[in-house]
């Protein structure tokens, strides 16, 4: 039951991020609180950890979304510098391998260093979409086709299927906020 509640907040709140809308912030932090129980249950440490970042990337991207609201509650795609791009990838990619070789040395995590490296570029995704960046939504589509595969492999079915969802929700808010960034009262800050 807590995996069902947990993964019906997490659509709503993806559905709401993918919308640009403001309120997308407090359900994420709900579904992360109910996800970081879900995960802890099934050893997928580093997962049970990032729920605990998003916690942190969500209050922080509430605040900063706040200020850059619009009157009916969207906000502007601000774009992301190609320096910056590489910059946060490679601290990703270096982050998941430190988290793996730690998950690997001192838990017994189920897939320590597949869900570290998932982890870390989560943490590169949600940093984005805090900083309202339309190349978050590449990261999503990435880390939820390799996530669908991880949470087959642990029999977490209806997790499975929610990042099937989230897959379509990550095309669906590419989509709409490249859409967004390409109306010039949108895009700019």
């Amino acid at each position: 039951m807590l995996e069902w509640t947990a993964a019906l907040c997490s659509i709503l709140g993806v559905w709401l991020m993918a919308k640009r809308r403001l309120v997308a912030w407090p359900v994420g932090l709900l579904s992360v609180t109910l996800y970081g129980l879900v995960f802890a249950e099934a050893k997928l440490y580093s997962d049970t950890l990032l729920q605990v970042a998003f916690g942190g990337f969500l209050v922080y991207g509430w605040l900063n979304w706040r200020q850059h609201a619009a009157d009916e509650g969207s906000v502007r795609i601000v774009p992301l510098a190609r320096g910056k791009l590489l910059r946060d990838l490679a601290i990703g990619l270096c982050g998941g391998v430190a988290l793996g070789a730690a998950m690997h040395t001192f838990t017994d995590a189920a897939l320590p260093w597949l869900d570290a490296m998932l982890t870390a570029l989560s943490l590169v995704g949600q940093w984005w979409q805090a900083r309202r960046h339309v190349a978050c939504w590449w990261v999503w589509i990435a880390v939820d086709v390799v996530y669908v595969g991880a949470y087959l492999f642990k029999s977490l079915h209806v997790t499975a299927a929610l990042y099937v969802f989230f897959l379509g929700l990550a095309v669906f808010g590419l989509r709409a906020w490249s859409a967004a960034a390409r109306e010039p009262q949108v895009a700019t800050q």
